[in-house]
């Protein structure tokens, strides 16, 4: 049918599109099939929200609340190499003006706030009003109220801070930044500016998805053979996102108050709860001087295999594909970060999209990977990035 043909001319028209941004150098994702095949659309609106997660990098504001964590090396970063690349801009505020923040706000936001926690969570009788650690909780709910209002005032969506620089503040912020991550802010702990971003772009590329993300960090394995899981945590910044599906199921978080070793502070307030089962991606974000490298893991919750009293924070468990063994390998031999964003919206193949389009490196270690591969991978990807760079 001519009249069929000349109407319909993806045959010649997609390969002469090819052949016209291979000839420029410009990266793109292929999408072959026929728009009614759900195959098909998902995998362009997996693009479309890797494209939105680029459209975010390159308008976002980042506020960091003092300095990184002292000696440290991986929570540092190029930050004008990080405007260039991703277009996202990283400045610092003194932790004080935060403090002043805090202690400007009424008594009624407070009253507001706590009200809401209330209603959403299980609050440790201590910190109710009448409690003997009410106050607490109230200053908690300055904290939020105040970074809140910081970041709207500087039109930022993500921020950092570090118990190692917390100033006036009497708390390190744990609810608050929980809370924050949650409405889709991005967050870096201990200075981190580089996981607050990577943060944010997955909310914006989650969006509207079942699951969540949050700050993740492997706190601790079981090297149990047959057993081998890893136990993510942070002092008190996990976004209560991760646990969506125990919160429509009724089961609410628990608002905790305990005490923390580090920081020099008064004892912080935070949300504790378990990560939902299911799939997942945990992506760090790392510096490796001449450029950046997204390393991405394919890993599946589960729950812990027994109830965890003496870590009252909110957590994870999970299976690292393709075994603990060879992803931790694969992890350091990518000198990927141990600060993380774990999506339990995202699938793996949205993260490489978002890379060809910010042509950052990516580096994934998911069921089909080796050890020997894995580094001959990293050995040719070097030198593809110092070619594609020029001299």
């Amino acid at each position: 049918d001519m009249d069929f043909m000349n109407l319909n001319q993806a045959a010649h028209g997609d390969r002469e599109f090819g052949y016209l941004l291979t000839r420029l150098g410009i990266p793109r994702v292929s999408v072959v099939g026929h728009t009614s095949e759900q195959r098909v659309t998902a995998r362009i609106g997996g693009w479309s929200r890797a494209a939105t997660g680029w459209y975010e990098a390159q308008h976002l504001k980042m506020v960091r609340f003092g300095d990184n964590m002292r000696i440290v090396a991986v929570t540092e970063g190029d930050k004008t190499e990080g405007e260039i690349r991703f277009g996202t801009s990283v400045d610092t505020w003194s932790v004080n003006e935060l403090a002043a923040a805090v202690d400007t706000v009424s008594e009624e936001t407070v009253d507001t706030l706590v009200a809401e926690y209330t209603e959403l969570y299980d609050v440790d009788p201590a910190l109710l009003p009448g409690g003997d650690r009410h106050d607490s909780l109230r200053y908690a709910a300055r904290q939020e109220a105040a970074i809140r209002g910081f970041l709207e005032a500087e039109g930022a969506y993500a921020f950092t801070d570090t118990f190692e620089d917390l100033g006036e503040l009497r708390q390190l912020p744990g609810l608050a930044v929980q809370r924050l991550m949650a409405d889709g802010y991005g967050f870096g702990a201990e200075g981190d500016w580089k996981t607050g971003v990577l943060i944010r772009i997955a909310k914006v590329m989650g969006y509207g998805l079942p699951g969540g993300a949050s700050l993740m960090e492997d706190y601790s394995y079981n090297l149990t053979a047959g057993n081998e899981k890893i136990l993510g945590a942070h002092m008190l910044e996990i976004c209560p996102t991760l646990a969506s599906q125990a919160t429509e199921q009724g089961k609410k978080p628990s608002l905790e108050i305990h005490p923390l070793g580090i920081g020099d502070r008064e004892d912080p307030v935070s949300l504790v709860f378990d990560t939902d089962p299911g799939d997942a991606v945990v992506v760090a974000l790392s510096d490796l001087r001449d450029r950046f490298r997204l390393t991405a893991n394919v890993v599946k919750v589960v729950e812990p295999d027994q109830p965890l009293p003496n870590l009252p924070v909110a957590r994870a468990v999970w299976e690292p594909a393709p075994s603990l063994a060879t992803s931790a390998a694969c992890w350091l031999a990518a000198g990927a970060a141990h600060h993380t964003v774990m999506s339990t919206a995202l699938d793996v193949e949205t993260w490489r999209d978002f890379a060809r389009i910010s042509e950052v490196e990516l580096a994934v270690i998911d069921e089909d990977t080796t050890v020997d591969r894995f580094e001959d991978s990293l050995r040719w990807n070097a030198v593809y990035q110092r070619v594609a760079q020029g001299f």
